[in-house]
């Protein structure tokens, strides 16, 4: 169901701390996370290794986790180092305890095997801290799968219907896509040539609706699911399509997307701008607006949940602008089959 070497975002740095212990499901597993006392980020199995009582409804004692039940106490390493009323602590009691980085502003933890966790992996998300953009985002729930979600982004063509009175025109579903795929990305590219500025182009850059742009949208998926899309707007005309952008605008749409449990899903994302960066103002215009879009799109794709789950539905009918999605969640799948069995000699070339 899940890949499980791999980095995930867990939470976002504000959510970490000591006053309040963050449980948090990921990947079906109760997870709890604190900070120890020197600001340290550290994410526990969410279950006493006694009864099975949530650790998150304790508190800390220092750098320990005190469990509500019977009061063990648990390290950052997940080791008991204290049971009240007795002097030895009995063999193997511990809890897990995930590999842990903080980064671009997200928690992430790795829920594999620790040996293989190494932080030089953890996909990059810079723009969430680079001195050059600003950016700002936020925490999402979907009741649906992740992959439905994936899928969503990867295929933008969407954007005349669902949202077609913000970030959509008719062009964008006219216009066909290419689509770029290796054995760790899959990108999607779209370029609309001298069409009308949608509303959200024509507030974030000032275009006006009866003068024309040249759009791009260039999206990329790395597993398991991680969706950064490159997205902007220059006058038409101008040569953004040659490299030339500065008679446009930049953004940057950063997605990490963690499952929460098979049919439910933790959507971590935030909007980025090289443009105007001394306006705070205008980012949160930005946001406000995504916001109101992904709204939009959790409640169709949790709708298109519910059908799926119905128990009376068809296999589903592709067409061109699902080549994208297609090529990740098959990469995807073939990842987690060789994860779950080695020798089965899958990779995710052969899921072509």
């Amino acid at each position: 169901m899940f890949l499980k070497n791999a980095w995930y975002v867990g939470a976002w740095d504000t959510e970490v701390g000591r006053q309040n212990l963050l449980r948090r499901t990921l990947l079906n597993e109760p997870v709890v996370f604190y900070r120890t006392d020197d600001g340290t980020p550290v994410a526990l199995e969410d279950k006493c290794a006694h009864r099975h009582a949530p650790l998150s409804e304790g508190k800390l004692v220092g750098d320990m986790i005190q469990c509500p039940y019977h009061g063990l106490e648990y390290n950052s390493d997940g080791d008991c180092v204290r049971v009240p009323g007795q002097s030895n602590v009995p063999p193997g009691c511990r809890v897990r305890s995930y590999p842990v980085v903080e980064r671009n502003h997200w928690i992430w933890l790795w829920m594999g095997d620790p040996a293989l966790a190494n932080p030089d992996d953890i996909e990059d998300f810079h723009w969430m801290d680079d001195p050059g953009w600003r950016a700002k985002g936020e925490l999402m729930h979907l009741k649906a799968d992740y992959k439905l979600l994936v899928e969503n982004l990867l295929d933008l063509s969407h954007l005349s219907y669902i949202h077609a009175t913000t970030l959509g025109t008719s062009a964008v579903a006219e216009t066909p896509m290419s689509v770029d795929r290796s054995d760790s990305h899959v990108t999607v590219t779209r370029w609309v040539m001298d069409s009308t500025p949608p509303p959200f182009f024509e507030k974030a850059g000032g275009f006006a609706p009866d003068k024309h742009v040249d759009r791009w949208q260039h999206i990329t998926w790395t597993p398991p699911a991680f969706v950064r899309l490159d997205v902007g707007a220059a006058k038409a005309g101008t040569g953004a399509k040659e490299g030339d952008r500065s008679q446009g605008i930049t953004m940057r749409n950063l997605n990490a997307i963690t499952p929460e449990t098979d049919k439910t899903t933790h959507y971590f994302w935030a909007q980025a701008h090289d443009f105007r960066i001394d306006e705070p103002w205008l980012t949160d215009l930005l946001v406000a607006n995504i916001h109101e879009a992904f709204l939009e799109d959790l409640e169709i794709i949790g709708l298109q949940q519910q059908n799926i789950d119905s128990g009376t539905t068809n296999p589903r009918i592709d067409i061109n602008h699902d080549g994208g999605g297609l090529q990740a969640i098959r990469t995807l799948e073939a990842m987690i089959e060789s994860e779950n069995d080695p020798g089965s000699g899958q990779t995710a070339q052969a899921a072509e």
